[in-house]
């Protein structure tokens, strides 16, 4: 768990700098703020469907408000304090044979979130070969802003018979995913990994 704060606040960190530590305070004081919800970008669903050539077991689930309201008091938090994130939901893509991630659906990929706006970033430690067969898990992580806040994020995480795509909708904290992570088939992410904006067009 104390790996995954690490992690999560060096990729916000990677992004958002001094903001992430407002960001945390301005949130924690019970009041809700108003903020626009980022929408997924046109082509990113075809995208992750065809990132290989291979047949895929696809399955998928949404936690609601309402339910990550209840989630918190699960993990130690206080159940009645409102929780800001709209939903999370995680897809699972499993793959009989070692996957072959195909170049031209990464890049489809990255150019629909780029178009939409969104930041991303991705782990330094990872090699040009690691990207189509991974002998570890990839993750790459799409960050999207309403002014100086994020509302909205995307993790793919690529593995050699499975890739999971986690998105969040709604004012992030990092403790919220920190939270959920190795629970209701929420993978936790490569301690190690080190995270940082992606060069334009990767």
């Amino acid at each position: 768990m104390k790996a995954w704060v690490r992690v999560l606040v060096a990729m916000l960190a990677a992004v958002v700098g001094a903001p992430v530590a407002a960001m945390g305070q301005a949130s924690g004081g019970g009041q809700e703020q108003s903020v626009v919800v980022a929408q997924e970008p046109a082509g990113v669903n075809a995208a992750l469907r065809h990132m290989t050539s291979q047949e895929v077991n696809r399955t998928a689930f949404t936690f609601d408000h309402d339910m990550l309201q209840a989630a918190m008091g699960l993990f130690g938090e206080d159940p009645s304090k409102p929780v800001q994130l709209n939903s999370i939901t995680v897809e699972n893509y499993r793959y009989n044979e070692p996957a072959f991630y195909l170049p031209e659906s990464m890049h489809a990929l990255v150019e629909a979130f780029d178009a939409a706006g969104w930041k991303h970033l991705v782990d330094q430690n990872a090699s040009p070969g690691e990207s189509t067969m991974p002998t570890k898990p990839l993750t790459d992580l799409w960050l999207h802003y309403d002014g100086m806040e994020i509302n909205g994020v995307t993790v793919v995480i690529r593995a050699r018979r499975q890739m999971t795509v986690i998105e969040v909708s709604g004012v992030l904290r990092p403790l919220d995913l920190v939270h959920l992570s190795g629970h209701f088939g929420i993978p936790k992410v490569d301690p190690n990994a080190v995270m940082v904006p992606a060069a334009p067009g990767k």
